[in-house]
């Protein structure tokens, strides 16, 4: 018996990070480097480490940044990712590096300005983040 997603307008983009990957914030909020230590919503194996993947949600750590900011845990949106991953018309997108995006718990941008590069998946699933960037890819 196949199982039915409960959300199929949820496109599967290939993981290319997962926790403890050390990600670059790419706002103006004052963090510059951060560390994923959750995938909200994510619910595996035993000893599975959560991946995530562009436009998902995660936990992160503020390793390098303002004194403010720094050791503060919040909530990001990741918007690149190295790792190529594939859209539904056939080409295949990978970024230079990996970034995310601090936002509140509702998915609103901390900061007033993206840096670099949006990948369109982010943009659809978090619509806010699409007001707030530069360039969407």
């Amino acid at each position: 018996m196949v199982k039915a997603s409960a959300n199929k307008s949820r496109r599967k983009v290939v993981t290319g990070l997962q926790v403890g990957s050390y990600v670059k914030v790419t706002d103006n909020s004052g963090a510059k480097v951060a560390m994923i230590i959750g995938v909200p919503g994510y619910h595996g194996r035993l000893r599975r480490i959560p991946p995530a993947g562009v436009g998902d949600m995660v936990v992160v750590t503020v390793k390098k940044g303002t004194p403010e900011m720094r050791h503060q845990v919040v909530r990001a949106i990741v918007v690149r990712q190295r790792k190529p991953f594939r859209r539904p018309d056939g080409t295949w997108v990978a970024f230079e590096d990996n970034a995310v995006v601090i936002v509140s718990e509702d998915g609103t941008p901390r900061g007033s300005e993206i840096r670099g590069p949006v990948a369109r998946e982010a943009v659809e699933r978090w619509p806010r983040i699409g007001n707030v960037a530069s360039i969407v890819v």
